[in-house]
């Protein structure tokens, strides 16, 4: 695996490891410094750049994952393909691929930008609270996912039958049908009238 700011050791001069610092945000999107991850998603949260990423194959089906048991926020819950924070300076579309080779092990064979949208989730089980600025994605995948373990419990591709049924009975992200909603004409563009989204 490429060795990306993500997977990289990263050490001070006193040997601990530096923090993940997320770019803050106005409400227009423009950047007006950093905060540390964590703090950034303590209650009330801080406003912060992010991305979302959905992926669909060529039947138009959706390519969601369930995350990893290991992570402190939202562990366990099925999400969109792929969503993170981009590093400050780093441009959304970049840090968007950057994360869903890091978590998926593919890449896309098509990625296009999909808008913004800014909202505030609350996460119940954690405490942590969502205050994003979102960049969106929307794009096909033809590889089959190599999840890492670290990252993503499981994954799996769903029509939009499939995932109302889905979104019925297990546990879903805060934030995920804030995203698809707000992705879904590009989405619809993408897949075609066909595919039902």
């Amino acid at each position: 695996m490429p060795i990306t700011p993500a997977s990289a050791t990263h050490s001070s001069s006193n040997g601990t490891a530096d923090a993940i610092l997320l770019e803050l945000v106005d409400e227009n999107g423009v950047t007006i410094g950093t905060a540390e991850k964590l703090s950034a998603h303590q209650p009330p949260g801080r406003l912060h750049r992010a991305f979302s990423v959905f992926l669909f194959d060529e039947r138009g089906r959706l390519l969601l994952q369930q995350r990893a048991l290991g992570k402190y926020h939202s562990p366990g819950v099925w999400s969109n393909t792929c969503c993170g924070h981009p590093y400050p300076g780093e441009a959304p579309f970049a840090a968007a691929a950057r994360r869903t080779f890091e978590e998926l092990g593919v890449s896309p064979s098509l990625l296009a930008e999909a808008g913004t949208v800014r909202y505030n989730h609350p996460d119940p089980a954690s405490g942590l609270v969502e205050q994003e600025y979102n960049h969106l994605f929307v794009g096909l995948v033809q590889a089959t996912p190599r999840p890492d373990p670290e990252e993503v419990a499981r994954t799996a591709f769903v029509s939009p039958a499939e995932l109302t049924e889905r979104h019925a009975k297990d546990t879903f992200s805060a934030w995920f049908m804030t995203v698809l909603d707000a992705a879904r004409p590009a989405v619809r563009e993408l897949t075609g009238p066909s595919a039902g989204w």
